[in-house]
């Protein structure tokens, strides 16, 4: 919802809360790079062969949240300036704050989230600039 209200899409940004007990007040989450997802199931699939148990669950996060205010002034900083957005009511479940413990992953796959959150939100405006319509056919 950034990239499209970067490019003009959509008017603004709406944060679903400002009153939560997080530090700034709006949700918390866990944010991964897609590249960081990627190089986690590439991990994990290279991990079959040594895993003792036919089925097992790894979380692929950071192990850190990123608010919903502190990611919208991360693409503000990729796109070089302010994007219009307005608080609204909560959403009915959602939680104040939550991430993945990524602990196993990195012990059992070898693997860690490298990418930060400015990578993934200059990444994501070098995409949507380019393609400021999307997908074709989306």
């Amino acid at each position: 919802f950034l990239a499209q209200v970067a490019v003009g899409k959509r008017d603004k940004l709406v944060v679903f809360g400002d009153d939560y007990p997080t530090a700034d007040g709006t949700c918390e989450r866990d944010y991964l790079h897609v590249e960081d997802l990627a190089a986690g199931h590439v991990a994990a699939l290279n991990h079959l062969d040594a895993m003792a148990e036919p089925v097992r669950a790894f979380n692929l996060g950071t192990g850190t949240g990123t608010s919903v205010l502190q990611m919208l002034h991360a693409f503000e900083r990729a796109v070089g300036r302010e994007l219009p957005y307005e608080v609204g009511p909560r959403r009915a479940g959602d939680l104040a704050a939550f991430w993945a413990d990524p602990t196993r992953a990195q012990t059992e796959l070898g693997w860690r989230a490298v990418k930060t959150i400015d990578d993934m939100c200059a990444d994501t405006w070098r995409w949507q600039s380019e393609n400021p319509q999307g997908f074709p056919g989306a």
